[in-house]
């Protein structure tokens, strides 16, 4: 069906795709580009420099300046704001405005505020009143002013627990090729001397560590990993106060609550890794199968769903499937 403009629209673009409804009182300028099926509520407004996919959906009283880009199947709820130039002045204009990205099936809520140079994450979700002060991480949930993560999308939360509902011996995602990860259980020993936790390296450990490194002082609002490795396992155990793992198995998502020191979270490689929501006194220790390497790291969860696609490349002993079979 071509594109339905309203007779109350003022619709001056010619790259409207077929099936888009623009609603009365709208106004898109000449050099805007409007994909397919999408949605323009009464009163919005599009400015030249602005591209819209397709499947989008713009609620009223939303105005698009140029340089923001809304991806494929992007939801703007009612009176959300957008902004491109961050040091305004009255008939002073820059160069170039700067470019705002939301990506692919994010949804901004309503009276949300997008500040200029943004990127909003595939699948993210942006919170109704939130002020956005920097990038929105993939499939993140952010709420408050300034924006915070406060959870992700689509994610099953999994306690830890009593030690006893553990099972460690059980993966707590599908056991394929790109999972595996799950709870371990960790010696432990308590007495009026104090608490110890111990384990072997060899055996208890699903790998033989090459390195560690310890995460700690970390700001509550900040984000840390956000990757995944081609062929680097890690464990993460937290050593002090609390943190959020979230491990995503190409978009099979689990969120535990690591907040022991006799639990370990193991993570295979093709993992993609997310850990938010520290506390203060939050100390996180992570055990490394292999040394740093920089070529393996994915830092962009579009190119890890694509080689996750493609299938990782398996070791030459075979030593990474049997690591990922399941326990008897």
């Amino acid at each position: 069906m071509p594109a339905m403009i309203h007779p109350a629209a003022l619709c001056e673009s010619e790259h409207v795709g077929d099936g888009t409804r623009v609603w009365a009182f709208a106004h898109v300028l000449p050099g805007a580009r409007v994909g397919r099926d999408c949605n323009l509520c009464d009163g919005v407004f599009v400015e030249d420099d602005v591209v819209i996919g397709d499947r989008v959906t713009v609620k009223c009283g939303v105005q698009l300046w140029d340089g923001v880009t809304l991806e494929d199947d992007v939801f703007v709820g009612p009176n959300a704001t957008f902004t491109n130039d961050p040091f305004p002045r009255s008939r002073v204009h820059p160069e170039r405005y700067a470019r705002t990205v939301v990506r692919h099936g994010a949804s901004i809520g309503a009276n949300a505020t997008i500040l200029p140079g943004l990127v909003v994450g595939a699948n993210a979700m942006v919170g109704a009143g939130a002020v956005v002060t920097r990038d929105v991480p993939t499939n993140a949930i952010v709420v408050g002013n300034p924006a915070r993560v406060h959870g992700y999308a689509s994610t099953t939360v999994v306690n830890t627990g009593p030690i006893a509902t553990l099972a460690p011996v059980k993966p707590l995602l599908p056991q394929t090729e790109s999972s595996g990860a799950r709870l371990l259980e960790l010696t432990s020993a308590t007495d009026m001397r104090g608490s110890l936790v111990a384990g072997q390296v060899a055996g208890e450990l699903p790998f033989v560590p090459a390195r560690f490194f310890v995460v700690y002082d970390v700001p509550s609002i900040e984000v840390r990993g956000e990757h995944a490795h081609r062929r680097c396992e890690q464990v993460l155990v937290c050593l002090r106060g609390s943190v959020r793992a979230i491990v995503d198995a190409g978009g099979v998502r689990s969120e535990f609550q690591l907040d022991r020191p006799d639990v370990g979270l193991y993570m295979p490689s093709m993992t993609w890794g997310t850990q938010y929501a520290y506390t203060k006194n939050a100390v996180l220790l992570v055990l490394a199968s292999l040394p740093y390497q920089a070529d393996d790291y994915i830092r962009d969860y579009d190119e890890y769903l694509t080689e996750l696609a493609m299938g990782a490349a398996p070791e030459e002993d075979g030593v990474r499937a049997a690591r990922l079979r399941p326990s008897s």
